[in-house]
């Protein structure tokens, strides 16, 4: 019943569910912090691991097994599984190294370890969580890769402090050149890694959660600089939480959609749903469906801060 809710988005429902239904290819990132792509895929090779490089982002592999984990390359911090089209934010938000780099929602780290290795591991990569618990996969993960740009935080990222960061005896707060702001959500674009994600399913859950993740983005937009970059994302399909969220903030805070490339095939976001209107620039929003390119569920925006 979840999936056909979003029959009108799609253009083609039946490979839209017919894709939902699959298993999710394997896939793991070089960890380029630690390795180099060629070593790692020496490294497999010689492990007797079978995988095949995607075409649209070089560090990302795409096994034969499903069990990356057991791999030595894997155990020594050169490999991360990380679902495919989960690269995808940390592509569009392209720290530069040396640069102050928010993740607000950050553990367990699978795309706070690609933003360091993007960054060379330099600069200060702030990486918040407000469970303690997903903290602990998040250091780990971290020492695993061998990330040392990184400061971690536990704050709620809807009111997140920037005095950790200030320097002592000054009293204006920095604030960051960029921040990948990827929410929590209803995950409803993961089915075909956890195909009980719609048991629990609900419209009251998903408005609940869209309020959550409308003042996380409020928060980024306003600890980044003017001119600085926030990408917006989630793995769910619902304009509750995407679409609405965006318009939502665009009305309340000072910034923009922006235009932004990438080597996926995706759709742009919606303008009106349950006849409700939204701001026309969120079709700059780019959607993931599961049956363009095999992979999960995806939505993704980037926006710029105007003031």
């Amino acid at each position: 019943m979840v999936l056909e809710r979003y029959d009108p988005l799609v253009d083609d429902a039946a490979a839209f569910r017919a894709a939902c239904d699959r298993p999710l290819p394997s896939v793991v990132r070089v960890n380029t912090v630690k390795t180099t792509v060629e070593r790692a895929m020496r490294a497999l090779d010689e492990d007797g691991h079978g995988y095949e490089r995607a075409d649209w982002l070089p560090e990302l592999l795409r096994l034969d097994s499903d069990s990356p984990g057991t791999s030595w390359p894997y155990f020594h911090g050169w490999l991360y599984g990380q679902e495919e089209v989960s690269a995808l934010p940390a592509l569009v938000c392209d720290p530069q190294p040396g640069e102050r780099v928010l993740d607000p929602c950050a553990a367990p780290g699978s795309k706070t370890t690609q933003l360091a290795a993007m960054m060379d591991d330099t600069g200060t990569l702030v990486a918040n969580d407000n469970n303690l618990g997903r903290l602990s996969a998040l250091r780990s993960n971290a020492e695993r890769c061998g990330v040392t740009n990184l400061v971690v935080t536990n704050q709620d990222a809807r009111n997140l402090s920037l005095k950790p960061f200030t320097p002592a005896g000054s009293d204006e707060q920095p604030r960051f050149d960029r921040a990948l702001v990827d929410v929590p959500c209803s995950c409803e674009g993961t089915i075909r890694k956890n195909p009980d994600a719609h048991d629990d399913w609900s419209l009251g859950h998903v408005q609940q959660i869209a309020g959550i993740q409308r003042e996380i983005l409020r928060r980024a937009v306003r600890t980044t600089r003017p001119g600085g970059t926030v990408v917006y994302s989630t793995c769910t399909f619902a304009p509750e939480e995407n679409e609405a969220v965006l318009d939502a903030v665009l009305a309340e805070e000072s910034c923009e959609l922006v235009a932004f490339d990438v080597p996926l095939d995706t759709r742009p976001g919606v303008t009106d749903w349950k006849g409700e209107e939204y701001d026309p620039s969120v079709e700059l929003a780019q959607r993931v469906w599961p049956h363009l390119n095999d992979t999960g569920g995806f939505f993704c925006a980037k926006l710029e801060v105007t003031a």
